[in-house]
């Protein structure tokens, strides 16, 4: 199964997610008639192209449904059962082309490649980006290239980071590599460090944010902590000052879970917007004085960092088929650095700050 071969049975979301969503690409319901069989047998029947090796590794990793339960691959399907195959990687609207993206390479293998994302690229085709991604990228870059079992490498994504956010993102080569570290994401057992750059000081010198996340229903482009704890998705945020420069403090951003823009929504709902992040009020001036100089100096580094200072900077899992740890940093990127050290220079030569 290559992914310009996954049904078309969901509408993807138009934004990016931070950690896979389970999205379902097949959804079968059993005929009355059906004789019992082992559900992986049948599966090899009704799907082509796609293994019982493959078929066996995504319901160990939980991704094999029926009747909306997790079921293993030795379940015996019966009359009217409703089987559903959840993977992480959205089902594709439109074909996939391989197109000369350039990325950076941090670590490859067999089964895995780390992409230090460049700030700008979206990873994955959707709503106004259906070309140019990360993902065509990884097409062409794959081109012409086999696994150990002779087939074609095909990219297959595990979780997400915004098209705005740079860092560390882990692509999975084949779909038993995928199956294993998306239980690993979605158990919350990978580890995911994240820093920013926000908006005011704090009073203490770390925190957690607890709150449901859901689309706010003024503007679906992004998402609110709801008070309705029977709505929106569980979501967790760690975060510790690194270091303080008045109006506006670097935090590091642990994340227990990862939900789409949850850093970004967790920061805003606690009245500290990413610096420039637009799409959530931190491109406007939020703190400090109203004097000229100070003016120019925000927005000349708005200029600097034309995006939402946020970068994934840690990234850690269990190898697929190792089962060794391994542990990346990303260095911090030059647009990002180079503001964090204008607000250092201006911190230490200021006696406005508060």
């Amino acid at each position: 199964m290559t992914p310009s071969d996954i049904d078309n049975t969901l509408i993807q979301d138009e934004a990016e997610l931070n950690e896979p969503e389970l999205f379902e690409h097949h959804r079968i319901e059993v005929d009355k008639g059906q004789a019992m069989l082992r559900i992986d047998k049948y599966l090899q029947m009704r799907l082509e192209g796609i293994s019982r090796t493959k078929i066996q590794a995504a319901a160990k990793a939980g991704c094999i449904m029926v009747n909306d339960r997790p079921v293993k691959s030795n379940y015996k399907i019966k009359p009217c059962d409703t089987i559903s195959i959840l993977l992480p990687e959205p089902p594709h609207e439109t074909e996939l082309l391989p197109e000369p993206v350039p990325f950076h390479i941090t670590y490859e293998d067999d089964d895995v490649l780390i992409v230090d994302k460049q700030p700008g690229l979206v990873v994955h085709p959707g709503y106004g980006n259906f070309t140019g991604t990360l993902l065509n990228g990884l097409l062409y870059y794959f081109q012409g290239k086999t696994g150990r079992d002779g087939q074609p490498v095909v990219p297959y994504l595990v979780h997400r980071i915004d098209k705005d956010t740079s860092g560390l993102l882990l692509i999975a080569k084949n779909e038993e590599a995928q199956a294993v570290l998306a239980k690993q994401f979605f158990n919350h057992t990978t580890e995911r460090k994240y820093t920013a750059l926000v908006w005011g000081n704090f009073d203490e010198d770390n925190g957690t944010v607890i709150g449901n996340l859901e689309r706010s229903p003024q503007d679906r482009r992004i998402m609110h902590v709801t008070d309705d704890p029977e709505r929106g998705k569980y979501a967790v945020t760690h975060w510790h000052v690194v270091e303080r420069f008045g109006y506006v403090t670097q935090v590091e951003c642990i994340l227990e879970t990862g939900r789409t823009h949850q850093i970004r929504a967790h920061m805003c709902h606690i009245g500290h917007p990413l610096f420039n992040d637009a799409a959530y009020g931190g491109d406007r001036i939020l703190k400090g004085t109203t004097f000229s100089r100070y003016k120019q100096f925000v927005e000349n580094n708005f200029r600097l960092l034309p995006r939402q200072a946020l970068h994934a900077f840690v990234l850690g899992f269990n190898h697929p088929t190792t089962g060794q740890h391994l542990h990346f940093e990303s260095p911090i990127p030059d647009d990002m650095a180079a503001v964090l050290d204008r607000w250092r220079a201006y911190a230490a030569n200021s006696s406005a700050i508060e």
